[in-house]
């Protein structure tokens, strides 16, 4: 098995669990009553963009006119073990605001990133920015545990979705007023992205097979990307210089994790490679 395969196999496991503490349909009925209010009554019809005032605030902090910057907290990650032993994470997650970022990226993965539910909760109590829950969806659950748990986007993978599961998932997230940003590593996961309806696609240039990086991934497959979908270059971030690049690109954000959760001075390392 690949490290992605065994993250997912660990998912589907921890959904499970979780299912037995609360329920799919309480989780949905929890989620679907912050979305449209507990005396609202929920429309049978088409509720793209109806869910709310903060509906999809997450592609609307993206829509700018310059690069975005998605900031993330992460403990630890499978390639390079543990990252930040000392993880304060809502007062990064309040430096990453104060410096400007866009959005916030959690993660709440356990095993290997040994993230926390509670990480999301709290820091998307703490901040006026969207964040997106970073995990790996292996079930239309996990959508609802992340509306209820504050996320204004989750992450969905094509790598471990049919095109079936994806578009179900993206009609889960339009539900909810969720932004959904769609991973994807090749041409035909791209493809797959466009068909199933999706508003975000972000490509991966850290391999999720072996971990390896190359940043130039995002830069080729970003021309198959058509016009209208918004373009986020994921992972290998490292200077000024590669936000350069993938601005020049055309990216219209970027999601960096540990160049900045390596930094000493996060606001600093985050003005830097705002010069791009």
């Amino acid at each position: 098995m690949t490290i992605l395969d065994e993250l997912a196999a660990y998912a589907r496991v921890r959904v499970e669990k979780k299912k037995e503490e609360v329920s799919l349909e309480k989780m949905r009925e929890m989620a679907l009553s912050l979305s449209w209010g507990q005396d609202r009554e929920q429309p049978s019809t088409d509720m793209a963009g109806m869910a709310g005032p903060g509906a999809f605030a997450f592609e609307k902090a993206l829509a700018g006119p310059d690069i975005a910057m998605i900031c993330e907290v992460k403990k630890a990650s499978p390639s390079k073990g543990l990252i930040a032993e000392d993880f304060p994470y809502v007062q990064i997650a309040k430096e990453y605001e104060a410096a400007g970022a866009e959005c916030i990226s959690v993660l709440t993965e356990p095993g290997w990133f040994l993230g926390k539910d509670a990480y999301l909760e709290e820091i998307a109590a703490s901040v006026s920015i969207p964040c997106i829950r970073k995990d790996f969806t292996v079930d239309a659950y996990m959508i609802y545990e992340a509306k209820v748990l504050g996320a204004g986007a989750v992450l969905l993978i094509c790598s471990l979705l049919g095109a079936k599961e994806l578009e179900a998932y993206l009609r889960v997230a339009e539900s909810l007023g969720l932004s959904a940003l769609v991973e994807a590593h090749d041409e035909e996961e791209i493809r797959m992205a466009v068909a199933a309806g999706a508003r975000m696609i972000g490509v991966n240039n850290r391999n999720l097979k072996d971990f390896t990086v190359d940043v130039g991934h995002a830069q080729r497959l970003r021309k198959l990307v058509p016009e209208g979908i918004l373009f986020v270059a994921e992972s290998g971030i490292r200077n000024a210089e590669d936000v350069r690049a993938m601005r020049e690109a055309g990216a219209d954000a970027c999601l960096v994790g540990e160049t900045l959760m390596r930094a000493k001075d996060k606001a600093l390392m985050l003005r830097e490679l705002r010069e791009a």
